[in-house]
């Protein structure tokens, strides 16, 4: 460590006794940059002792990056031109690494005018610097990260009333980033504030001052430095608090986001416009999610479905929107739940009747379609319906004109041969046999002629409800002409379809029509064929029976006479 009779501060051994023992490096350095003397604690910093019988020379301990610079401060020193000089170097350790180093350097005056020596002072602040690199490398980290997000941070130290605000804060309002924004803080930048904001702006910023939870964040709109208004939003909280509970310093970032704002007030718009006109139309409308549950409902399917949108909402579509056949009366399955179970749009256009919750029934058409992602997941459905109660009972009439004699409301001609030729094939199918009776009025013509057609009509319905009255309830009867009516007994046999003939028969005879002050008394003749397996048509059928309602007129009018009594069953067989 150095020869201590020729110690350079003098004292001999005292003076190496008071360097060696101080807590931190000491170094003496000569004129030629020799180091003369190192104590302890340096040794032990850097792991080697760098004076003695061959010195190192003080510089080439030092880090190339920082030697220039350190040589030329102690030539200074040297020169006088300085008294004292402190600075951080990096020294090199025994394993060949580098170490930071706090570095105090004073010159020494020689005795009688003999040269000089420096007193170097060394400190290690090798974890100082690790730390201050770390923060450093964080802060540059988040800077670029805030930087690259377009946040701009704000530090409020309430203390000194100092306001920190950094590039990008400034970016945003388009503030040059070495402009002073003001010592007035609050009052530049309340005055910058959309009008319709400031109050409320004020007071959510009171609250977030005064550290009140759920006011961290706020949107408001302020005027930038060429004159234009831009979203920001605006988050922050405190993170100091004196022992009172008052907050020392808020930090917070603010963000631009006119542009998400501008989307957001569109899309606001047209979901505004989507709902009144969604509104508007009278088709029911309800929007599930992905559960079928009740997203959206309008006014349409609220009146139709007999449930406000706001109880329907988050129910089970199938809890709000209930149907059953009108001809079984079953529930039916709901088509939003079918669709989903589909993945493609369900219809429902006949025999559906809407349950309203209000106690109305409702006959419906309607479509349920998924609503997919582009991926193809489901994201929810769409039901629309429309109330076709008065069009399809519309349908009902025009099917039951269209089938129906407009008078006496029995069954028509075409409806009646469309039967028949049903019930020709149902026997051949399962062998049964049925019965075709074919009905012509005697006497009715001189009511007609004398009573007039009213009277006629009149007559003609009251024939029609005798004749009706006188079948099974789901035996057909028709008008087929004038005067002229038939009926088919499906599964009838011969005596049986016999006993029916005769009893339409007796059952018109009794009729007495009152009309103008008089009375009218009519009769029927009626002939009877069965409709069996065996291969014949409609029409072959239809001139049977009436073969043998000729030959009940034939014979005196008034009765009935089946086709097989007119025939040997040698003929029979032949026909």
């Amino acid at each position: 460590m150095g020869d201590p009779a020729i110690h350079p501060l003098g004292g001999g051994r005292m003076a190496t006794a008071v360097l060696d023992a101080a807590p931190v490096g000491m170094l003496l350095v000569g004129g030629e940059g020799a180091v003369l003397y190192s104590n302890r604690a340096f040794s032990e910093m850097v792991g080697y002792v760098p004076a003695g019988e061959h010195p190192f020379a003080f510089l080439d301990m030092v880090h190339e990056d920082e030697r220039l610079a350190l040589r030329l401060q102690l030539e200074r020193l040297a020169r006088g031109e300085a008294g004292a000089w402190r600075g951080e170097c990096r020294f090199r350790h025994a394993d060949r690494a580098f170490l930071w180093f706090m570095v105090a350097a004073k010159l020494l005056e020689g005795e009688a005018g003999a040269p000089g020596a420096l007193i170097v002072q060394l400190t290690n602040i090798e974890l100082q610097k690790k730390a201050e690199q770390a923060l450093a490398y964080s802060e540059a980290r988040w800077n670029s990260a805030l930087e690259s997000a377009r946040q701009g941070v704000w530090d409020y130290d309430l203390r000194r009333d100092r306001m920190f605000y950094s590039r990008m804060w400034r970016v945003l309002r388009g503030i040059p980033a070495d402009e002073d924004v003001g010592t007035d803080h609050d009052a530049n930048w309340l005055d910058r504030i959309h009008p319709d904001d400031r109050d409320w702006v004020r007071s959510v910023a009171r609250k977030q001052g005064e550290g009140v939870e759920g006011y961290d964040t706020l949107e408001y709109r302020e005027r930038t430095r060429d004159g234009r208004y831009v979203w920001i939003l605006s988050r922050g909280k405190p993170i100091e608090w004196d022992e009172d509970g008052n907050v020392l310093r808020a930090v917070g970032t603010d963000t631009d986001i006119t542009h998400l704002k501008t989307i957001e007030l569109e899309l606001a718009a047209e979901k505004e416009r989507l709902r009144v006109t969604l509104e508007s139309i009278a088709d029911g409308m309800i929007s599930a999610d992905a559960e079928g549950r009740v997203a959206f409902m309008n006014a349409a399917a609220e009146q139709l479905t007999g449930m406000p949108a706001a109880q329907a909402r988050g129910r089970p579509v199938d809890a709000v929107f209930r149907l059953r056949s009108d001809q079984s009366g079953a529930l039916l399955d709901c088509p939003v739940r079918c669709c989903f179970e589909r993945g493609e749009p369900v219809r429902v256009e006949h025999d559906a009747i809407l349950l309203g919750h209000d106690g109305a029934e409702r006959d419906i058409s309607c479509t349920a379609a998924p609503v997919l992602a582009k991926g193809g997941a489901t994201l929810g459905a769409v039901l629309v319906f429309q109330d076709v109660t008065q069009s399809r009972a519309l349908q009902k009439q025009l099917a039951h004109t269209a089938s129906h004699d407009a008078l006496t409301g029995l069954a028509n001609r075409a409806a009646f041969e469309h039967v028949l030729e049903a019930t020709i094939q149902a026997g051949r199918a399962n062998g049964r046999t049925s019965s075709l009776i074919y009905v012509d009025l005697d006497h009715f013509k001189p009511v007609n002629d004398n009573a007039g057609h009213a009277a006629g009509d009149a007559l003609l319905k009251q024939v029609a409800q005798t004749i009706r009255e006188s079948c099974r309830a789901h035996d057909l009867v028709a008008r087929i002409g004038g005067d002229e009516f038939a009926v088919i007994l499906e599964g009838c046999p011969p005596e049986a379809g016999r006993q029916v003939a005769g009893k339409i028969v007796r059952a018109i005879g009794a009729l007495v029509f009152p009309w103008a002050g008089r009375e009218y008394r009519i009769g029927a003749s009626a002939g009877l064929t069965m409709v069996s397996a065996e291969p014949s048509s409609p029409l072959g059928f239809m001139g049977e029976a009436d073969a043998a309602c000729y030959a009940a007129k034939a014979e005196g009018r008034g009765r009935a006479v089946a086709f097989g009594d007119m025939l040997d069953p040698l003929s029979r067989n032949r026909r």
